[in-house]
């Protein structure tokens, strides 16, 4: 359709004009007559929105057949996503269900934790024969114990079956062998591994390994061997932190727990080193921890600080257990503020979850190693039994 000009138009009216009788006198209705031999205005043309509209229409009537496949084909793709969907939601159901762990359920009262608690959770204890030696016949055949911390939220309580897998759990190791009963024994430990799933433990930790070396040929490290399990809690009383466990198993302590240190009760000052130091010549580690600044900065000038869950978050923490001849008695002594306030004293707190513990690794097996390694979700067919006598 040709553009016609503003001037155009213009003169093309003043034609169409002439000899016109003037407004005052043309006959009513006349201004909108149309001429004979004149041809009528063509029709606007329809906007752009409006011939989209109609074009869709078309299609729609036109292609009502198109139409009603691509309408299956819609709500086909709509039911698999759908369906996808619904899967995932399913998995993560599964996966939040084995971290927070079968195991763990939600408090009542929750309010009445004491806040000398600082964390709680499942505590094992393991040692590594000397190389070559699978069954140490006494302490001076094991190269190092372990303690593997696999904490729970601190207002849960255990149900039953197995802990389940938070990934969320600590390996410690324990140079010296034997763990300090004293507070003579002071012995610098470090942790290994954090944020550890079972099955990163199980790879990693627990299995033997067979390795070569250029003068002895090959030599075999030893699988991990269970000493006890139990609960544990970190607590603070203001000045020290304290590591209390109350073993589960086994029943009984026997020759192999009393030798390497272990009690039913027990308990540590457990202090954390100052990464900004030096460390004793020694306790060398080739790296350091890769703490936050902000982390650093509550180190002040301290050497050691009273240790905090988070600082066990970090591989190559350095931390110095010191015994407690005393037992649990000093680590979960009850607070002033928390005595005022009416909350749970420390000691009950640990004590129920050893009972809820007991409880549910009873369940597992009858055997103590078959329950530990299930709980640890281990085939405890592939790995030595608990020792109670060299």
């Amino acid at each position: 359709m040709t553009t016609t000009t503003r001037s155009s138009a213009k003169e093309r009216g003043n034609s169409t004009n002439e000899g016109a009788p003037p407004a005052s006198k043309a006959e009513p209705g006349s201004k909108h007559k149309v001429e004979e031999g004149t041809k009528s205005p063509e029709p606007k043309r329809p906007k752009k929105s409006d011939e989209k509209e109609q074009k869709t229409i078309e299609e729609t009537i036109g292609g009502s057949e198109k139409t009603k496949q691509e309408q299956q084909a819609e709500q086909q793709e709509q039911q698999e996503e759908i369906a996808k969907d619904s899967e995932k939601e399913d998995v993560a159901k599964a996966e939040k269900e084995t971290a927070t762990g079968d195991a763990e359920e939600p408090r009542d009262d929750a309010k009445d934790i004491p806040s000398s608690i600082l964390e709680k959770g499942i505590i094992y204890f393991f040692f590594r024969g000397r190389v070559g030696i699978d069954r140490p016949s006494d302490v001076d055949e094991i190269a190092r114990s372990y303690i593997i911390l696999r904490p729970i939220a601190k207002d849960a309580k255990l149900g039953s079956g197995p802990i389940g897998d938070a990934g969320n759990s600590r390996v410690c190791v324990v140079p010296k062998k034997v763990l300090p009963k004293t507070g003579k024994d002071r012995w610098i430990s470090f942790v290994e591994k954090t944020g550890a799933s079972f099955s990163e433990l199980k790879d990693e930790f627990l299995k033997s390994n067979d390795y070569e070396t250029k003068t002895a040929g090959t030599r075999h490290s030893p699988a991990a061997t269970p000493v006890a399990e139990g609960v544990y809690a970190i607590t603070s009383t203001g000045k020290d932190s304290h590591l209390a466990y109350i073993l589960t198993l086994p029943d009984k302590l026997g020759e192999v727990q009393k030798e390497i240190g272990l009690k039913e009760k027990g308990s540590f000052i457990i202090s954390t080193r100052n990464p900004q130091y030096e460390p004793p010549k020694n306790a060398r580690l080739p790296k350091g921890p890769e703490y936050t600044k902000e982390l650093l900065e509550e180190f002040r000038s301290l050497r050691w600080a009273p240790t905090q869950p988070r600082h066990l978050d970090y591989v190559n923490t350095q931390f110095l257990l010191v015994g407690e001849s005393s037992g649990i008695v000093k680590a979960l002594e009850q607070q002033k503020k928390d005595q005022k306030e009416g909350k749970n004293e420390p000691a009950e707190e640990l004590e129920q979850l050893e009972e809820e513990d007991a409880q549910r690794m009873q369940d597992l097996d009858d055997d103590d190693a078959a329950r530990i390694f299930a709980d640890l979700q281990a085939d405890a067919g592939h790995y030595p039994k608990l020792p109670t006598t060299f």
